[in-house]
């Protein structure tokens, strides 16, 4: 099987530059707040060699004019709503013209976040990711992947599976091979630094990932 690669929370346009080179299917900035998040004219240079097809704004609960702001200004492709995102927010996402709306399910204890089973239906890609204090992803952490696979044999899915949490070159295989995601997201597990992406990292987690 194929796994797509998604590198997160970039911070500077030579990680962006290094994703690229390493065939990334997808690149993602941050504007939902903490010590990654960028300004749009910041994401535009961090991802100005990647296809505007493969570039991701992650988000945190916007409103429709900021959103398409943002969407419009870098420009985006895919708005991944972070925030609790419910049907209703990724119904309103599209209303506006978003081409791609990936909704992130937060995952605690195993047990998948309450919206999950609509989201498969109504996004174009579902994130499950570790719920922090805050109610966003961003742990660093990963979740019982055993746990949560039992879970989504029982919810009927049109949207992609996306992983993301704790996610690092040591464990993406065995997360492959438990969940069988279409695309596998990782931030700090490549990092040297908070931000700070380390291109031999980068290139281990990506043969790891496709070694499947």
């Amino acid at each position: 099987m194929y796994v797509a690669v998604k590198f997160c929370g970039l911070t500077r346009q030579r990680d962006g530059d290094a994703a690229v080179a390493l065939g990334a299917d997808f690149l993602g900035v941050i504007f939902a707040g903490g010590p990654r998040n960028r300004t749009p004219e910041q994401a535009s240079e961090i991802l100005r060699g990647a296809d505007p097809g493969r570039r991701v704004g992650v988000f945190g609960s916007p409103d429709a004019e900021e959103l398409m702001g943002f969407m419009r200004s870098v420009p985006l492709s895919v708005a991944q709503l972070h925030g609790d995102a419910t049907p209703k927010a990724v119904m309103s996402a599209r209303a506006i013209g978003v081409q791609q709306v990936w909704a992130v399910v937060p995952v605690l204890d195993g047990v998948l976040g309450q919206h999950a089973a609509q989201l498969f239906q109504c996004a174009d890609a579902v994130v499950l990711d570790t719920r922090s204090s805050t109610g966003l992803g961003g742990t660093g952490q990963s979740f019982d992947w055993d746990a949560v696979a039992g879970g989504l044999a029982r919810i009927e899915r049109r949207a992609k599976l996306v992983i993301a949490g704790g996610l690092t070159a040591d464990n993406v295989a065995r997360a492959v091979h438990a969940l069988r995601p279409d695309v596998v997201d990782v931030s700090s597990g490549v990092e040297s630094a908070p931000g700070i992406k380390d291109p031999i990292l980068m290139s281990r987690f990506v043969d790891a990932a496709r070694s499947v």
